[in-house]
């Protein structure tokens, strides 16, 4: 079986429900309307504040994108780049690429003109579909990329160098084509986020596909009842296989294309979600909106709301008990995962093992799971080793790097890079990255540690401890810290904090500032790291 299966499945035994909803926050109605009474309005720019797609139509526009393909030469094998925001479109543009035998490309949605051009090159691609937010990066290269044959435009307003998505799908076959491929097949290139240089292109196959909706359906249950809440961008392993589930369960899902609490919740209550997949930021946003008073719990429908999960990130296990004191009847799970291991579901923590929150988890469905020495051996104990898994999901290579490929998977384990300690029931704990760990006077520091210890105190938002060179002990913990909106704190208060900490673990420089996250919710250390080492530090850093 492959994924393509499932969406023609559906479209068979459940054709006229909903599979798809777009929900567009930037042309929110009244906030005293409901949002179906708006569902028809049109509005600039933008379109529809609400569509929807029943199982039929999306089986049917991915039938006509992908004999939309074929008749402009893509074959099998061939690589098709999905440069969108998240939109109703987004899904029956990588289903309509699967079925040709083709690969899909997923873009991150901020790379610049020149991370275009490189992963585009990288991965042989040979047609584009992008969207009105990047008419000016693909203008500026487009003439660069002489292999990129085809340029397919979703919107209006198309520009001179691309051709229409949305006039052309319409006069193609809505019927299947016949293109044979098996499981084994090469299905998709993701690429790495690229935190120690440009991306690295990530090849999977169909296998990988099917078995991440396995693996997520038995982690969370979907059935036919549910409703998943989709926020993160679809170009990224995480949010997409997560509603895998989803897929396989026949169950709707509603897109939303803004983070607020207060868009959160009203989708939440308004589209009936029960399973919601959020970050770490948006989680504390929630919070923190309650806790203001800024949202009312009472001005919503939430009681269906059953299910919600973390992921792609270090989960602080304050924020969790704190959630579930304002969530009480809502189950909890946590999960990690790769872009290189099909994201999300290798290793998770489980609904039942709330008990365990901090951990990881235990390994997936269907996965392996080891923490090992730097000769591969398994360590015993509560010692501190690297994360290894082995499943499904795990990559076929970096495509056309086999350097790399053969430093991260050996004898089928994919070295994860991440380090990791198992406590007497053989859950894991993730402690740091291998790279992040900071060496301070012959001591190994994990950030992760001390990161989660700050997130205790209640001025802070959000923070990230790197280290900086120092001469004496080669380096020093600094932490990033960002407050909380309308609180003040200084160094010294903050240092009075962590006398909690060992001293050999506490920071020793303080520096207020905002905390990066790119898409997906990991903190940008790279660029924390690029603003501060090597460069001067004052001793008196501004105080809010």
């Amino acid at each position: 079986m492959v994924i393509t299966d499932l969406l023609e499945k559906n479209a068979k035994l459940h054709p006229d429900e909903v599979a798809l909803v777009e929900i567009n926050p930037a042309n929110q109605p009244d906030l005293n309307t409901t949002w179906r009474e708006f569902s028809l309005i049109e509005s600039t720019p933008g379109g529809k504040y609400r569509r929807e797609m029943t199982w039929k139509e999306f089986d049917t526009k991915a039938n006509r994108f992908a004999n939309l393909l074929l008749t402009r030469g893509v074959k099998k094998g061939d690589k098709v780049a999905i440069l969108l925001m998240n939109c109703l479109e987004w899904l029956p543009v990588y289903f309509g690429i699967l079925k040709t035998g083709a690969l899909a490309v997923p873009m991150n949605y901020r790379y610049s003109a020149d991370e275009i051009k490189y992963c585009s090159e990288l991965a042989d691609v040979s047609v584009l579909v992008f969207g009105p937010e990047f008419v000016e990066r693909v203008q500026s290269v487009f003439l660069d990329l002489p292999m990129i044959k085809n340029r397919f435009y979703v919107g209006d307003n198309v520009p001179y160098f691309a051709d229409s998505y949305d006039k052309l799908v319409t006069y193609c076959s809505s019927t299947a084509p016949a293109v044979e491929y098996e499981e084994d097949d090469d299905a998709a290139i993701y690429f790495s986020s690229g935190t120690t240089g440009f991306p690295k292109a990530i090849l999977h196959s169909h296998t990988s596909l099917i078995n991440s909706c396995r693996t997520e359906q038995n982690h969370h249950g979907q059935t036919r009842d549910d409703v998943f809440l989709c926020i993160p961008p679809l170009y990224h392993t995480g949010a997409k296989m997560h509603w895998f589930g989803s897929l396989l369960a026949g169950s709707r899902a509603v897109i939303l294309k803004g983070v607020s609490p207060e868009w959160i919740l009203r989708a939440v209550s308004e589209e009936k979600c029960t399973i919601v997949w959020l970050l770490v930021p948006w989680a504390q946003d929630i919070l923190d909106a309650i806790d203001r008073g800024d949202v009312k719990l009472d001005e919503y429908r939430l009681s269906q709301w059953r299910l919600m999960h973390i992921g792609a990130q270090p989960v602080p296990p304050s924020l969790i008990k704190r959630w579930k004191t304002v969530f009480p009847n809502h189950q909890y799970d946590t999960n990690y995962g790769l872009s290189e291991s099909i994201g999300p579901g290798c290793v998770h923590l489980g609904v039942e093992n709330i008990h365990k929150v901090g951990a990881i988890g235990i390994p997936g469905y269907l996965w392996e799971a080891d923490v090992v020495d730097p000769s591969g051996n398994s360590v015993t104990g509560d010692d501190v080793g690297e994360l290894i898994v082995k499943g499904p999901g795990v990559m076929k290579c970096y495509y056309k790097n086999e350097a790399a490929t053969n430093e991260i998977l050996k004898d089928g384990w994919l070295y994860t890079g991440d380090m990791a300690r198992r406590d007497e029931d053989g859950f894991i704990f993730l402690v740091d990255r291998k790279k992040d760990v900071i060496i301070t006077g012959g001591e190994n520091l994990y950030p992760v540690q001390i990161e989660d210890f700050l997130r205790r105190n209640d001025k802070i938002k959000d923070v990230a401890v790197i280290g900086l060179p120092d001469d004496r002990l080669g380096e020093i913990a600094a932490a990033i810290i960002e407050l909380k909106p309308d609180v003040t704190a200084d160094e010294a208060e903050i240092n009075e904090f962590c006398l909690d900490l060992p001293r050999y673990k506490r920071p020793r420089k303080i520096i207020f500032a905002t905390v990066p996250r790119n898409p997906t919710g990991k903190i940008e250390k790279p660029k924390l790291r690029e603003i501060y080492c090597g460069k001067r530090l004052v001793e008196a850093q501004t105080t809010r």
